[in-house]
């Protein structure tokens, strides 16, 4: 809220008056700095920073709840950040150990290359590196006749694997990104891929390597990685860069933020460096890491009426989430009133809701860790 000031009226001198305009005009401009912290407010609040980027987003990983978002469901040309799906197409579906011969297609392609000679033999898994590391475009071609046997098929594989991950904003056209009539995503949909391609072990050793030497896991070259956030902000480990013509300059972060990693995407963004940073410091200076629950423990224990069975209600994971610093947290079991019986271990029963401030900010399944025994009719839980 900005301040009132109050100006009273005296009669001045033309020089004083003139100094008292000139106090007056920069008294006001420091009222509107953006992206000054907000200090003293309650609930650790901060101004939310000004990002100069058509599009950005920030979300928790494990828990893909949004902490950040200018525009982020709003579809656009994205760049080589495509490549992030390429790569956990070929991980989930290549045999990485297989020789890909380079194919004449591979090496003419246009704009960033790894610069592989047509004839090359080169495994599936240095193509990844390559593809991740240098933006190889050479590398992206290459990937999809190995795997798929053609462009156009991979291609098909891509767009059905972005449907089976909930990518509702996003299309594909190519498995490098250079721009194209129905190529596109969203910042949102961008940090959704790069959430779940975080779930593999190998992607997250890919793309964290700052070098790899010639030689190293029998590669034909060695890479540096042109993702310079790698080495800016402290704790980030990944992911992605990005640039062309209608995309501008794009950027896919992952920063570790207390044993979460923090996904932060800017698209069309000429300073993506500066402002990934900022993007990262709002959300340290707002957030903090909350342990929900533990890996299979137990949340509630109840009767079920005719049955002699306990019901016992477990969560399958551990649930760690980013909270608004000084926030008020409330975890509640949220059960249906009536229950059709039989109950299996391991079937579906309720929900764990948090709230923050009494907002609703994460849902998840809870699982019952028994069988209950049927008996006819409905049963009500006594809760």
């Amino acid at each position: 809220m900005k301040k009132r000031l109050k100006v009273r009226c005296y009669i001045l001198h033309k020089w004083e008056k003139n100094i008292c305009l000139l106090l007056l005009f920069f008294s006001i401009l420091s009222l509107g700095i953006p992206g000054k912290e907000v200090k003293g407010e309650p609930n650790g609040k901060r101004k939310v920073p000004v990002v100069y980027a058509r599009n950005a987003v920030a979300i928790d990983a494990k828990s893909k709840r949004v902490l950040y978002e200018k525009n982020a469901h709003l579809t656009t040309a994205m760049a080589s950040t495509t490549k992030i799906i390429t790569a956990s197409v070929a991980l989930r579906y290549g045999d990485l150990n297989k020789k890909v011969t380079i194919s004449s297609r591979a090496a003419s392609i246009r704009g960033s290359v790894v610069g592989y000679k047509k004839g090359e033999e080169i495994t599936i898994k240095e193509l990844i590196y390559g593809l991740m590391l240098k933006s190889g475009n050479d590398a992206a071609i290459a990937i999809a006749e190995g795997i798929s046997g053609s462009v156009e098929e991979f291609v098909r594989l891509m767009n059905e694997y972005a449907t089976q991950i909930g990518l509702i904003d996003t299309h594909f056209e190519s498995p490098h990104g250079l721009d194209s009539g129905k190529h596109y995503s969203s910042a949102y949909d961008l940090a959704l891929a790069t959430a779940h391609a975080k779930e593999n072990d190998l992607f997250n050793k890919i793309v964290a390597t700052k070098d790899i030497g010639p030689g190293s896991e029998g590669f034909t070259r060695g890479f540096h990685n042109i993702n310079k956030i790698l080495w800016q902000v402290a704790g980030a480990n990944g992911v992605k860069t990005g640039y062309t013509g209608q995309a501008g300059k794009c950027l896919v972060s992952s920063v570790n933020m207390e044993g979460n990693d923090i996904i932060i995407v800017v698209i069309n963004c000429p300073g993506r460096w500066k402002e990934t940073a900022k993007i990262n410091d709002y959300v340290k200076n707002t957030y903090e890491i909350k342990d929900i629950v533990e890996e299979n423990e137990s949340m509630k224990t109840l009767s079920v009426e005719h049955s002699k069975d306990k019901l016992n209600l477990k969560s399958k994971k551990s649930i760690k989430i980013p909270v608004k610093k000084g926030s008020e947290l409330d975890v509640k079991v949220k059960l249906p009133k009536e229950i059709e019986t039989p109950i299996y271990a391991g079937g579906k029963v309720g929900t764990l809701n948090v709230y923050e401030d009494k907002n609703l900010i994460f849902t998840m399944p809870l699982y019952s860790d028994n069988d209950v025994r049927k008996n006819k009719g409905l049963f009500r839980f006594f809760k």
